[in-house]
């Protein structure tokens, strides 16, 4: 199961950065309105929903994960998997698609001034809740985290060098993110990020599934 989640996940967040690429996010709260209410679905994936759902499906393979490492190293492992479900949850916690969908309904159900001026100023506060602190501490933690992991996958034998560095690149190409760059510069980045955490995730998810049949096929000679 495990195996499986994570080989689901990987293409997924490929899929995910492509999102933003193919959908960019509006601009302005009315534009924000606008979108929800032609195609609430592309709305929600613009609010990072995709997201959500990749966490959610990856939990076997953090879990799967730290079983394995924490042979290697029991507080590493430990500390990469608690931080990673630290920054799910702060994550969760940030991301305000459902508000968004619940307030373009209203707004275009208002019928005075007055309250599309509400709807819109609620708009506004629940955009800068999405984009603010909060998500930007959830990406650093879990983006910290999965580099801890990696790193300690370097001294497993339960998987490959190629694993463990792409994990790295991938999670150190997320911190870089947040760095006072310039914009061409957080672009490759971002773009080494995803399609770099959608392949360790293919990776780890492979090697997940050969572990897993190796000790069936061991539990049943037994």
């Amino acid at each position: 199961m495990a195996g499986v989640a994570a080989l689901i996940a990987g293409p997924l967040t490929i899929i995910d950065i492509m999102v933003y690429v193919i959908w960019p996010q509006p601009s302005t709260i009315t534009a924000w309105f606008s979108l929800f209410h032609k195609n609430w679905i592309v709305g929600l994936l613009d609010l990072d929903f995709l997201g959500m759902f990749i966490y959610i499906i990856v939990v076997p393979a953090i879990i799967a994960l730290y079983l394995i490492l924490r042979r290697t190293s029991p507080s590493w492992a430990t500390v990469g998997a608690v931080l990673t479900f630290v920054g799910m949850a702060a994550y969760f916690a940030s991301n305000t698609g459902i508000s968004m969908l619940s307030l373009s309904g209203q707004y275009a159900a208002a019928t005075t001034d007055a309250q599309r001026a509400m709807f819109l100023a609620a708009g506004q506060a629940v955009i800068a809740i999405f984009m603010g602190p909060a998500f930007t501490t959830s990406f650093c933690i879990v983006s910290s985290s999965l580099l801890v992991t990696a790193v300690v996958m370097l001294r497993s034998s339960g998987f490959s060098g190629k694993v463990a560095h792409v994990g790295v690149i991938a999670n150190v190409a997320g911190l870089a993110e947040f760095l006072p760059a310039p914009f061409a510069f957080l672009i490759v980045v971002s773009l080494v990020n995803a399609i770099g955490l959608g392949i360790w995730f293919i990776l780890v998810g492979r090697r997940l599934w050969q572990l897993g049949q190796a000790s069936q096929v061991e539990a049943g000679l037994k």
